[in-house]
């Protein structure tokens, strides 16, 4: 059996991975939560590894408040920065494979067209900034790596977008959702099979770009949460805004061209297929 250890064994990608572990013949996952394994913690990095053969690492632990950055951007910059440079380290100490997921807000969003693996990143906000270092921290220890970055992403759990937007509907209250930024809903489902894929591809080590197919805007994503219920009520719900204050500063593009990852794994989910897929989930619980 071929050991995989993922972190962040509490968030919705590492749960959604969970889903689909043992549709992966011969291979052993090994989930961790924050409680369970810090990537702050060196101590914990080295007996936890010490203890198992990973052959892979997906590492799911982040800091994602993308507000909360703006307060305690020292809190960012520890878990998504040095964390990630601790967990890097480590992976190399083991020879340890590491799949880590990285963000679109990466970049600056003054781009019209799709960013590619090679446009050069310029993050607007701390969580931004804060992957970055992430990335440069795993590009400067190690060779073994894949960096996903991903865009948008919600799943039937808890704390998301989606999760958000579904509880303000099942509970009739209206919403204002701003228009003014455009990127991919993506779904936490999608990119759980195409990280476990990786694990039996010949994928060549390097940065991919992970979301569904077309784009919105975070309003389009809501109406189309809105429209799951069949019910025109729920529509006028949902209602555009041009602005929405908050402390962070977003891309007003963010985007992704996924012709590299296509180039081997051509799935063609759009995002309002996914949504539709994700609510149905969300439905039974």
């Amino acid at each position: 059996m071929i050991d995989v250890l993922v972190t962040g064994a509490n968030g919705q990608l590492a749960k959604s991975i969970a889903l689909y572990a043992n549709t992966v013949i011969g291979f052993n996952f090994v989930f961790k939560s924050k409680n369970e394994l810090d990537i702050t913690n060196a101590e914990e990095l080295q007996s936890v590894f010490e203890a198992n053969h990973f052959e892979y690492c997906i590492n799911c632990a982040a800091y994602t408040n993308v507000e909360q950055s703006e307060k305690t951007p020292e809190v960012a910059y520890e878990i998504n920065g040095n964390g990630v440079q601790k967990l890097a380290k480590t992976c190399r100490k083991f020879k340890t494979k590491l799949i880590h997921i990285s963000t679109d807000y990466v970049f600056d969003g003054s781009s019209d067209i799709p960013y590619t693996e090679e446009d050069i990143p310029n993050p607007l906000n701390v969580y931004g900034v804060s992957k970055l270092k992430g990335e440069s921290y795993i590009q400067e220890v190690m060779e073994a790596y894949y960096i996903i970055r991903v865009s948008w992403l919600y799943s039937m759990f808890e704390k998301n977008f989606f999760d958000t937007i579904y509880n303000y509907l099942q509970n009739k209250k209206s919403l204002s959702i701003v228009t003014s930024q455009r990127g991919t809903p993506t779904s936490c489902l999608n990119l759980a099979q195409y990280l476990l894929w990786i694990l039996t591809s010949d994928l060549a080590f390097g940065i991919y770009h992970f979301s569904d197919d077309g784009e919105a805007t975070w309003y389009d994503f809501a109406y189309e949460i809105a429209k799951q219920f069949n019910d025109s009520d729920y529509l006028n719900l949902v209602n555009p805004t041009e602005t929405y204050p908050t402390l962070s500063e977003r891309p007003g593009y963010s985007v992704m061209d996924n012709s590299k990852r296509k180039i081997k794994y051509n799935t063609a989910v759009h995002w309002k297929n996914a949504v539709k897929e994700v609510y149905k989930l969300r439905k039974k619980n």
